[in-house]
């Protein structure tokens, strides 16, 4: 350990279970040494570079891990699709197949598929390369082929990855849906349209859902088939490549939703049934299969698993230039149970043997193998159960996640919006949620993201106002419903922005109060796309109310940016007034959440000196009614300072 501090040395609670913390932390060690077999997590994470098909000055090659295959062929357009000789592999060691082709066999965009074959003949079947780089649906027979990618002119970087902001402002974003027209958008579109905004919004950082190439696009990209194709649906790799470096130049960093918690169950298009042995990636029996999301769940135990997922981690930052990864279903991976209606509530949830440590050992390599490509990259574990450790350096003994999605705080939003009157509200306990996390761990805090905005379910702003958005978002249309909704979507959102335990994150268009769902075409809504896109129209006619909310993300993000550098301090709360306050640094936060009382020279303890009001939810900027004065003039004396707080509002001040 290098004489780090590991988990026991945060945590004096955590004694109890010293046993089983140092026998997991055993466990991952040798389990490593094994998978690894003497190389480092990033030398070992190159396996795209040998399997996969490649093209040399002399030929093709081409290489498959079919360990229970009898035979292998490649079929393509140039050879009307039929077995042939000259596209037969050879089986090596190892279970590997190789083939070697003329240059004039194959061409850059040809499509094609491999026949294999299994129990000596008796059963084959097509199937696309595990490690295929680009994959097309076929129009007419909706099945997806493989497509050589293999440009004569490589892309050419231009600009350099921005630094590592010491706060992640994360824009969580998906292509297909990023445009308001009803249809899939591409990445040319993403990058032309949706990157500026992003920029001028004050994110530094965009989060891609949806890469890695999904056969059926309402799975929002979570049930994966070819985990190293960028999905053909938004445009090209290069398309792709093009989106990255446009953000690099912005100063946007660019990170990826990369889903190795499990796989799409299907056997023409995935990994399901390469060769006739359903285990070859994944566990064996029901462990292999995740009964509530219909897939496959991959065996972190097998050595060739693990060297074709961490040579999926080190692809997408060595080939696409991503500044990192939020790791899908963390949860999902390193317990039995799933994490499915598990609550975790005290550390014997932890150490009762439902841990699975290869998975633990996986994501321990694939923190590795990232932060090994370069010192920026950033990793975010998407994790409900807060597993001790889990945000902690490897080198600490920990999982090496740089932060942890603070999950418990849109649930806890969802439920006092539908449980709580406004008076009712509990801001002990919510600002003890906004606050709460592992003393060595850091924490993407989110007032809501995609999964919030789902059919089934409403977005907060949607959840707050309901039908009268359909009728009353008219900057000239008075409504107490609108009202209500807008001065708690701002304060919602400032006060858990404000709180974050490292970073922050929103949800593509949830920055304005997007009104409605999200909801895929499907058999249910007609293949409708009404539903599967932003309606950017509605900030940008200068007629609706959204454009106030779009206004204020935009000067909150800028306080957020600099704020969070401090850690909160001054804490003051009143139940009976409706009252939170505190401060980071120079920053004065200050929350009136009661509906009905204003108050006049209100005290809140805070720093002696001068301060400015920076930023009021109660400007008319911002849809709100100017009570609040800019006058300059505010003095805190003795600790303490006297301001008028009228009742749904947030304010900023900043110490001169």
């Amino acid at each position: 350990m290098h004489n780090e501090k590991t988990v026991l040395d945060f945590d004096e609670w955590l004694y109890p279970f010293k046993d089983d913390i140092l026998a997991q932390q055993n466990y991952l060690l040798h389990a490593r040494n094994h998978i690894l077999d003497g190389k480092s997590p990033s030398e070992f994470a190159l396996g795209w570079h040998y399997f996969g098909l490649h093209k040399k000055p002399d030929g093709w090659i081409m290489r498959e891990w079919a360990p229970n295959a009898t035979a292998i062929y490649l079929v393509c357009e140039n050879n009307n699709w039929q077995d042939s000789p000259d596209y037969e592999f050879e089986p090596k060691k190892d279970g590997q197949w190789q083939l070697k082709l003329p240059l004039k066999l194959l061409n850059h965009g040809d499509k094609y598929k491999l026949h294999v074959y299994w129990n000596h003949g008796h059963n084959d079947g097509y199937r696309l390369p595990a490690y295929a780089n680009y994959v097309l649906q076929n129009e007419e027979t909706k099945g997806f082929d493989a497509v050589v990618w293999q440009p004569k002119d490589q892309y050419i970087w231009r600009y350099k990855t921005p630094p590592l902001p010491e706060i992640p402002l994360i824009y969580e974003a998906h292509i297909g849906m990023a445009s308001t027209d009803e249809k899939v958008a591409s990445y040319s579109e993403f990058t032309k349209n949706v990157l500026p905004r992003i920029k001028d919004l004050g994110y530094n950082t965009v989060q891609l859902m949806a890469i890695a190439e999904h056969p059926y696009y309402g799975s929002f990209g979570y049930h994966v088939a070819n985990f190293f194709a960028p999905s053909s649906r938004f445009g090209t790799p290069d398309d792709l490549k093009q989106l990255i470096d446009t953000a690099h130049s912005l100063g946007l960093r660019v990170i990826m939703d990369i889903v190795h918690a499990h796989s799409v169950s299907n056997e023409n298009e995935g990994l399901g049934n390469f060769a006739g042995d359903k285990s070859q990636y994944f566990c064996a029996g029901e462990r292999g299969r995740h009964s509530q999301w219909d897939s496959l769940v991959f065996d972190y135990g097998k050595p060739e698993v693990v060297h074709f997922l961490l040579s999926n981690v080190r692809y997408w930052l060595d080939e696409f230039r991503f500044d990192g990864f939020r790791f899908d279903g963390v949860t999902s991976m390193i317990y039995s149970h799933h994490g499915l209606d598990k609550s975790f509530t005290n550390y014997n949830d932890y150490y009762n043997n439902t841990l699975q440590l290869d998975a633990l050992a996986y994501l321990q390599m694939a923190n590795d193998v990232a932060h090994s490509v370069g010192k920026s990259i950033l990793t975010i574990a998407e994790d409900t159960s807060a597993l001790p450790g889990l945000a902690l350096s490897s080198k600490n003994g920990g999982i090496g996640f740089d932060y942890r999605l603070s999950m418990g705080v849109p649930d806890l939003w969802i439920k006092i919006l539908k449980e709580k009157k406004d008076e009712d509200w509990d801001l002990v306990h919510l600002f003890y949620e906004l606050t709460a996390r592992r003393p060595e761990e850091k924490v993407i805090s989110y007032a809501e993201s995609h999964d919030q905005a789902m059919v089934g379910d409403k977005t907060i702003m949607f959840r707050l106002a309901d039908k009268a958005m359909y009728w009353h978002m008219q900057k000239s249309d008075n409504n107490i419903e609108i009202e209500r909704a807008i001065a708690l979507h701002k304060m919602i959102r400032l006060i858990t922005a404000s709180t974050n335990g490292g970073g922050y994150l929103n949800f593509m268009g949830n920055e304005f109060g997007h009104p409605e769902w999200i909801d895929f075409p499907r058999e249910g809504n007609k293949w409708s796309f009404a539903h599967a896109r932003r309606r950017w129209d509605l900030v940008d006619n200068g007629f609706l109310k959204y454009e106030w909310l779009y206004n204020f993300d935009k000067a909150m993000i800028k306080i957020i940016s600099d704020s969070s550098r401090y850690t909160v301090q001054n804490t003051y709360i009143s139940q009976n007034d409706g009252v939170i306050s505190f401060v980071r640094g120079e920053y004065l936060f200050i929350f009136n959440f009661s509906p009905s009382k204003s108050h006049e020279d209100y005290g809140i303890p805070t720093k002696d000196g001068d301060y400015n009001l920076i930023l009021s939810s109660d400007d008319d900027t911002f849809g709100g009614l100017n009570r609040i004065q800019d006058n300059g003039n505010y003095i805190a004396k003795d600790n303490l300072i006297k301001i008028y707080t009228p009742a749904r509002t947030a304010c900023v001040f900043k110490l001169k």
